[in-house]
């Protein structure tokens, strides 16, 4: 029954008018405060001033969905322990047909918090829900600041609404950085090369179009950022990225490019478009700029979408003008690199004038494009279960075509547009190595080798029907952990989506994809539950999964310690009809189940972004303060640490 009160909740929160929402938000004020107990601890004080005909639900609610909470966001600090001060009421509430526990009038929150023992101030933010006869709707992110008083306490205000536009501004913009990592962005700089070989004859129109180019880049992402959240929530750039129709037309665009890269045809402008451009090429054409700005757009966004996702969440709290802010600071990061690579074009067009290298690198490019390609249409594949492209399908056409980009850098094929190769120079002679090596280190994948270095691209292993690999590293997670398994009852093995989904975290043999069924799991196993919020076309998930979660300490630990439960935020199954539902958060239809997966993250844990891993005790609270997101700097011994982090305080909460 507290499942069905969860989500009739939320249904009913997403149904209210604007102006109720209005009301719900003024239904609690807060005052904030903190204050040093001793070395290393410190209390939080959140002290709530409740509106006449309002109540505030309990931390205690046995529903930990619609609960309160304190969240502290401190780099290094940890909630150990929250108590409630105030006149704790509970009753049975007809409207939702459950027990309730509440508050009425006022409240204080007072947390134990462990941190730096020099820190001075505490941020986080309070999480509640609030009800009025029928009405219920609930806060997701009420953020402060609170200031550390030696010896009392000193009050902090709520900053939700004055949150810093620069502090938005810079953490949009190292997003912006961060993009530039992904496959997806880096292997489109080869493409700007040679759009702008053709474009900029002299450094001084290189140095115009590179200006058109990185002010393109920035109106495109600022304004059509800030319209699609605006219209649609900042939920649907990180969609979008899954989205089977927008995968395909990717595919479709990269395997154009590669196919005219080859020499079957040019790529031109419709029309008088294509006049226009030819007869203003010397300076520099700004709508074939433009076209090519858009284009990295369109293209990226299956690496940058969920960053932006997430980065539009962030911005969203300063208002209106946030995303505008945010996605600007993000664009400009983004446009930066390719401005600066732009501004030398015509060292390549000295170099094309030289023999005919130009075009086996125009080759090279075109093979390339149409090993990209793949990753699009796989992106579609693996949301649905089409199983077209499994991973030894896919590996297996990977090692055809960079076989054929060593052998054409070889002399070996040549294309009728190709001059003749006397001799193979030095240059080609080692791209041709380094070719070959590539061949050489994907061959073992076929039978289910990890593949680190290019594990983003590639397919789950899940996919792949015979896997060595998995069958070995199941056996070591085994033995290492006496035989045993994740959960021993069979009662509560995994039944949701089981005949679809497989486990993409080495050494855990009984993985989830329901939260429901994880959080009974939990509660019989007597163990804390794993929340790996991930995705079928998320690279940094499978980058994460090989460099990290493939570890021997940490699989043994995920194993023997925790129940898992992989939420695919892009499963494209649908939920039966008696559990769809309306966002409360933007007010979309909730119909499968990667939506109620990326939902009830943003909602619960205002993110959304994947890899995101957040464990959390048998009632579904956060055993520490903050999740664990993508590391680029792939942290064995960080991820222990929060691991054993986790554990120390499940255990705590158990005594």
């Amino acid at each position: 029954m507290k499942y069905l009160y969860a989500l009739l909740a939320w249904a009913m929160v997403a149904a209210l008018p604007a102006r109720a929402q209005d009301a719900s938000e003024k239904a609690v004020s807060w005052q904030y405060s903190a204050e040093k107990k001793d070395a290393g601890t410190f209390l939080l004080h959140a002290k709530g001033t409740i509106e006449d005909g309002w109540i505030l639900f309990s931390t205690t609610m046995p529903d930990t969905s619609v609960n309160s909470r304190l969240v502290v966001n401190t780099k290094g600090a940890t909630i150990t322990g929250i108590q409630e001060e105030g006149k704790l009421e509970s009753r049975h509430d007809s409207v939702l047909d459950a027990e309730v526990r509440y508050f009425e009038h006022s409240v204080e929150l007072v947390a134990t918090v462990k941190a730096n023992d020099s820190s001075t101030v505490l941020k986080g933010s309070v999480q509640y829900m609030v009800m009025k006869g029928a009405e219920v709707s609930s806060v997701i992110d009420n953020a402060f600041v609170a200031t550390v008083a030696g010896g009392g306490a000193a009050t902090a205000a709520d900053d939700t609404s004055n949150k810093s536009l620069w502090w938005i501004f810079l953490a949009c913009f190292g997003g912006g950085f961060l993009a530039l990592l992904t496959p997806c962005v880096y292997s489109l700089i080869p493409i700007t090369v040679g759009f702008f070989t053709k474009r900029s004859p002299t450094r001084a129109i290189g140095i115009r179009n590179a200006f058109f180019y990185s002010i393109s880049i920035i109106v495109i992402y600022t304004f059509l950022g800030f319209l699609i959240t605006r219209i649609f929530g900042p939920g649907a750039l990180n969609a979008l990225s899954s989205n089977a129709m927008a995968n395909l037309i990717f595919f479709a665009i990269f395997l154009l490019f590669g196919i005219s890269f080859l020499g079957a045809f040019e790529l031109t402008l419709p029309g008088s478009w294509s006049n226009a451009a030819d007869s203003k090429a010397s300076a520099g054409n700004f709508g074939g700029i433009f076209f090519m700005a858009l284009t990295l757009a369109i293209v990226s966004f299956s690496c940058t979408g969920p960053i932006i996702g997430n980065l539009l969440v962030l911005a969203s709290k300063g208002g209106v003008i946030g995303p505008l802010v945010g996605m600007f600071g993000f664009s400009l990061a983004l446009a930066i690199p390719f401005s600066l690579f732009a501004l030398f074009p015509s060292m390549l067009n000295k170099l094309g004038k030289s023999g005919g290298w130009l075009n086996a690198v125009k080759v090279v490019l075109g093979l390339l494009e149409l090993a990209l390609a793949l990753k699009f249409f796989s992106n579609a594949d693996m949301a649905y279960h089409w199983h077209l492209l499994d991973r030894e399908v896919f590996l297996s056409l990977w090692i055809v075509l960079f076989s054929i980009t060593g052998f054409y850098l070889l002399g070996k094929i040549k294309f009728s547009h190709d001059s003749d190769l006397p001799y193979v120079s030095i240059p080609r002679l080692f791209f041709a190595i380094v070719t070959f090596t590539f061949v050489v280190y994907m061959v073992p994948g076929l039978w289910g080798a990890p593949l680190k270095g290019i594990s983003g691209f590639l397919p789950h292993e899940g996919s792949q029907d015979f896997n060595l690999h998995r069958e070995l590293t199941n056996l070591t997670a085994k033995i290492g952990s006496g035989g045993g398994t994740a959960v021993s009852d069979n009662t509560i093995k995994p039944k949701k989506y089981t005949d679809i989904l497989e486990s993409e975290i080495p050494g855990v043999e009984t993985l989830f994809f329901d939260y429901q069924e994880a959080i009974a799991a939990s509660k019989a196993a007597h163990k804390p539950l794993m929340l790996d919020f991930t995705g079928h076309s998320c690279v940094n998930c499978r980058k994460f999964e090989k460099s990290v979660l493939s570890d021997p300490q940490v699989m043994k630990v995920l194993h023997d310690d925790f129940i898992v439960a992989s939420l695919y935020t892009d499963e494209k199954t649908e939920l039966p009809e008696s559990e769809q539902y309306v966002s409360k958060l933007d007010g979309t239809n909730v119909k499968n189940v990667g939506q109620s997966n990326a939902d009830f993250e943003a909602v619960h844990f205002n993110r959304n972004s994947q890899p995101y891993y957040i464990p959390v005790d048998g009632e579904g609270s956060p055993l520490v303060s903050a999740g664990y997101g993508y590391d680029p700097k792939e942290n064995v011994a960080a991820f222990l640490a929060y691991l054993e982090s986790a554990k120390a305080e499940y255990k705590k909460r158990g005594k």
